[in-house]
């Protein structure tokens, strides 16, 4: 898909293109979650389908020189009208609509923009969303929308997402520091999903995953948690966060509704 770094040997690739690639960062980029959050009840449902069917919706930031994948972008394709109401209540809805509606998508829904840990703080984050933007564009479709994770909600587990969506430093921007990457881009906010990820689990796992002890039945502030825990009848039960924000993507030409593929399979090569 091109440069996208003063580095010229630094581009962004598709799994399509790259599966070897692809299969490699899975290990690079399984660090950069917390444990808990990678076992998600409905999460398998969807992102299991990325590989082979959205192969072509899933980048690579890859340095030739060094050899190295840099960053990945998780997208899938859906169908969104637009409007607030028509918006899935959270990414399992997002990600579940995705994979099971047939007819041809209209928006790019971003599930995740990960970056190595150690290439963590050169702007390559950035990079990565700039190019789920070309992806829709190339592809014909007329938005990306991202479920953001605020990388400071986990310091204020107890505030609301409604309330924390709604925090601005003195400048107007966002007091978070990853919804404010995305509103340098253009993105603005469109709502505030309380219940977007689903986490239930028997409470030992959750213990094993945390790494602390939960002894009774209540509520928990838990290190890496966006929001509290609710451990009862030898279970937890977790809802992951999140915060809708709009990318408004400008074709470049008219899009030909029969290239929108549903899957990866066919339509209009987008790396």
């Amino acid at each position: 898909m091109g440069v996208v770094s003063e580095r010229s040997t630094v581009e962004v690739i598709t799994a399509q293109d790259r599966p070897d690639l692809w299969e490699r960062a899975r290990t690079v980029m399984r660090a950069t979650w917390p444990e808990y959050n990678l076992h998600g009840n409905r999460s398998d449902e969807y992102f299991g389908e990325l590989i082979p069917r959205f192969a072509r919706f899933q980048l690579l930031l890859y340095d030739a020189a060094d050899d190295a994948v840099l960053g990945r972008g998780r997208t899938i394709p859906l169908r969104w009208d637009g409007t607030i109401e028509d918006l899935p209540a959270g990414i399992d809805a997002a990600g579940l609509r995705a994979v099971s509606t047939q007819a041809p998508p209209t928006a790019l829904c971003a599930l995740a923009a990960e970056v190595d840990d150690g290439r963590q703080g050169q702007g390559l984050s950035r990079q990565v969303i700039q190019a789920m933007g070309a992806l829709a564009r190339a592809t014909g479709l007329h938005s990306l929308i991202a479920p953001v994770r605020p990388s400071l909600k986990d310091r204020y587990p107890l505030i609301p997402i409604e309330e924390y969506a709604q925090w601005r430093r003195g400048d107007g921007l966002p007091f978070d520091p990853w919804m404010r990457v995305h509103a340098r881009l253009g993105a603005t906010v469109l709502r505030a999903e309380p219940r977007s990820m689903e986490i239930a689990a028997p409470v030992a796992d959750w213990e094993r995953w945390l790494g602390m002890d939960l002894p009774h039945p209540g509520q928990y502030v838990f290190p890496g948690g966006l929001a509290p825990l609710a451990v009862a009848d030898g279970a937890g039960r977790y809802w992951e966060p999140n915060v809708w924000m709009l990318h408004p993507v400008a074709s470049a030409a008219p899009a030909d509704p029969g290239q929108r593929a549903a899957d990866g399979s066919a339509g209009e090569r987008a790396g």
